[in-house]
């Protein structure tokens, strides 16, 4: 009877065993393949450099452009962040002025006016880079970015 549990036992082992390391080759070969994913994925200004068949000199100004948008937007999406905290630590107090909500989601809403104008500028230089053939397609580059490269959600419910 020892004998036949002994290897009920064994052969449970064995095949716990034989799953874990079929489990872990699953888990390292599923990473490999994401980080794989990742790396190839192409960034935004590669994607419109492509789409609209950019030239060098374009690419030049476009990183420049990008650079310096990135380093003027920095500074108001710090000023976003903090009047962001400003607002949701109010969150502690038990009783809270709605002047107060009213005040700090004000200023929220203030610094976002102020990203979104300078975006919109930044974009209307931008435009002005290309050509005459290429600007639809960079119109319709920035809404389908816009959108976060996704569809309507109403054609998605007539579906």
């Amino acid at each position: 009877m020892k004998s036949s549990t002994n290897k009920i036992l064994t052969v449970a082992v064995v095949l716990l065993l034989l799953t874990n390391i079929a489990l872990v080759a699953f888990i390292m070969l599923g990473k490999n393949k994401c980080s794989e994913k990742r790396s190839s994925r192409i960034g935004t200004s590669d994607m419109m450099a492509k789409e609209l068949n950019m030239t060098e000199e374009q690419k030049k100004s476009h990183k420049l452009l990008k650079d310096e948008h990135m380093k003027n937007v920095k500074v108001l999406f710090d000023s976003l962040k903090l009047s962001k905290v400003a607002l949701y630590s109010l969150l502690k107090d038990s009783v809270v002025n709605d002047s107060l909500i009213n005040y700090y989601s004000q200023q929220v809403g203030n610094r976002q006016a102020e990203i979104e104008k300078m975006t919109f500028a930044h974009f209307k230089r931008k435009r002005n880079m290309f050509t005459a053939e290429q600007q639809p397609k960079f119109d319709a580059f920035i809404i389908k970015m816009m959108q976060g490269g996704k569809r309507d959600s109403a054609a998605k419910k007539e579906k």
